[in-house]
């Protein structure tokens, strides 16, 4: 399958604020009255653990996950943009998945409901270490639903679409070098209520193609909470893959891996910036994988990086 090539150098201002200490965003449209009502949870309520599951279906117990994720409070929500910075792990072995993703999820506990896509390293599901788009969804916490790509029904990709489940993308970034990024968005339509998935660093949006509304009832049209995350799977005794760079936040521009241009979506579709106060950092083991602040440069919005070395143990 052909490679998609995107190419853009990023410079990150000098002026920035933090979530954690900028006061209230005042959004236009509906975006405000629909969050004003929610009700933060604290992250030690949470399971962090990803999917538990291999690409044939059969569910996994003794696979963990390392998480960094900024996700919003329990609230209405129709969906989330961002530019994703994309990375590649060649030496990453199997039952090691890796990767970057936006999602849309219902509150977190055993019949969890989420829509997801990204970017991913897993050779158990490709049988290489290409960096891949993917979507997935599962309606009872990966349970008996964990579905990657067409594997199964879920996803209706459109026609000519300019991104494919399971199509291989790059270059990838380089450390300190060259950096490549795609940016996507998930969210509802106010038409059908349908979960539409576009690619929008072209020219103009570009159609994927959507996931019925009905697909998880507990998402049908709005979501409890909008996450962008990073991720590592492994095995629970074995050692951990690199996520994002392999390098940690801290490092910043064209040396660690990135959020930018996040966005959350209200119910007629418009995009605003996400409101400080409504944003809250998920990290499950970071001794290994870290997150870092969500700092507004002015010329890529609200961004953050994450990422950790390969390694990690337990």
């Amino acid at each position: 399958m052909g490679f998609v090539v995107i190419v853009v150098f990023l410079c990150l201002l000098n002026s920035t604020y933090y979530v954690r200490l900028a006061a209230l965003i005042d959004a236009p449209g509906n975006l405000l009255t629909e969050i004003k009502h929610a009700t933060l949870v604290e992250p030690h309520h949470f399971d962090l653990s990803r999917r538990n599951r291999f690409p044939s279906g059969e569910y996994q117990d003794n696979i963990v996950s390392g998480v960094a994720v900024w996700r919003t409070q329990i609230g209405k929500y129709y969906g989330l943009r961002a530019k994703i910075g994309v990375w590649a792990h060649p030496n990453q072995k199997h039952s090691q998945e890796s990767g970057a993703s936006i999602s849309v999820g219902g509150k977190f506990g055993p019949m969890l409901s989420q829509i997801e896509a990204g970017f991913h390293v897993f050779p158990d599901l490709y049988n290489n270490s290409d960096v891949r788009f993917f979507t997935f969804w599962t309606r009872d916490g990966y349970k008996s639903t964990g579905y990657y790509n067409l594997k199964c029904s879920g996803f209706i990709p459109a026609k000519g679409a300019a991104l494919v489940p399971g199509q291989a993308v790059g270059p990838p970034s380089t450390y300190d070098g060259e950096d490549h990024h795609i940016t996507i968005s998930l969210h509802t339509d106010p038409n059908t209520g349908n979960w539409v998935l576009y690619r929008d660093d072209l020219e103009r949006p570009s159609f994927l193609g959507h996931f019925p509304k009905d697909l998880c009832p507990e998402l049908n049209g709005v979501a409890p909470q909008v996450l962008f995350s990073g991720f590592a799977t492994y095995p629970r005794n074995g050692r951990g893959p690199a996520m994002g760079s392999g390098h940690f936040p801290v490092e910043g521009e064209r040396k660690a891996a990135y959020f930018k241009n996040m966005k959350i979506f209200d119910s007629n579709a418009s995009a605003h910036d996400p409101i400080p106060s409504i944003m809250v950092p998920l990290m499950n083991r970071p001794d290994c994988y870290k997150l870092g602040d969500i700092p507004l440069g002015v010329k890529n919005s609200y961004l953050f990086y994450y990422g950790g070395l390969e390694g990690c143990h337990g």
